[in-house]
């Protein structure tokens, strides 16, 4: 049954993930405190992208499956056959949230394709085409 319970959160979206956030604002008793949590489900293949907190460091701990998971700009990737599950600890109430992709291709106003694609060795097209995903 635990087992069950476990996988029934797993994510169909675009990246393969189900983040529950656990912070201040959805259990006020966590106000003051200073940590947050969340619960990570990744169908297999699932991934977090690249992102990083702003006011916080992160802690990971895998509950089931294979993860893997590096960099002060970090992602998590489910390396295994099936899902997995992670819990993430905060030490900030309000931890923050910056997506790589999404800041860069996805910035408002945009950056500039040519400089994009200089800094990423891409071509301008390639950026262009990014852009309009973000």
């Amino acid at each position: 049954m635990y087992d069950t319970i476990l996988r029934q959160r797993i994510a169909t979206n675009a990246v393969g993930t189900n983040v529950t956030p656990v912070f201040a604002d959805n259990l006020p008793g966590l106000n003051t405190l200073g940590i947050a949590f969340a619960r990570v489900d990744y169908a297999p293949n699932g991934l977090i992208p690249p992102h990083t907190h702003p006011r916080a460091s992160e802690f990971l701990i895998v509950q089931e499956g294979s993860l893997y998971a590096v960099g002060l700009i970090h992602f998590h990737v489910n390396v295994g056959r099936g899902p997995a599950v992670a819990f993430t600890a905060f030490n900030s109430q309000n931890p923050g949230l910056i997506t790589i992709a999404k800041t860069v291709f996805g910035s408002n106003p945009r950056i500039n394709p040519n400089a994009l694609a200089k800094a990423f060795q891409l071509d301008p097209r390639i950026v262009m085409s990014l852009q309009t995903k973000f």
